[in-house]
């Protein structure tokens, strides 16, 4: 993603690390840019340590609306 093109990244999906892994394979198979954003510490021990946190999956607000299609498309 370029650095200073945007104001914010958009939300486009929310569920456990290994879901959001899936999801934004998907969205860049599709050619969206996107980015993970983990709050918890467990990335310190395994990034796959499942401890229930949720992770988020963010895009740009330009391709919001297409990515959204995405997501609902391949968890249909």
């Amino acid at each position: 993603m370029k650095t200073g093109a945007y104001t914010a990244l958009v939300e486009v999906f929310r569920g456990s690390r290994w879901e959001a892994e899936i999801v934004k394979g998907l969205l860049n198979t599709a050619g969206v840019e996107s980015i993970l954003k983990d709050e918890s510490l467990s990335l310190v021990t395994s990034p796959y340590l499942n401890t229930g946190d949720q992770v988020a999956v963010l895009v740009n607000p330009e391709e919001e609306v297409y990515a959204r299609k995405v997501v609902a498309e391949k968890s249909a």
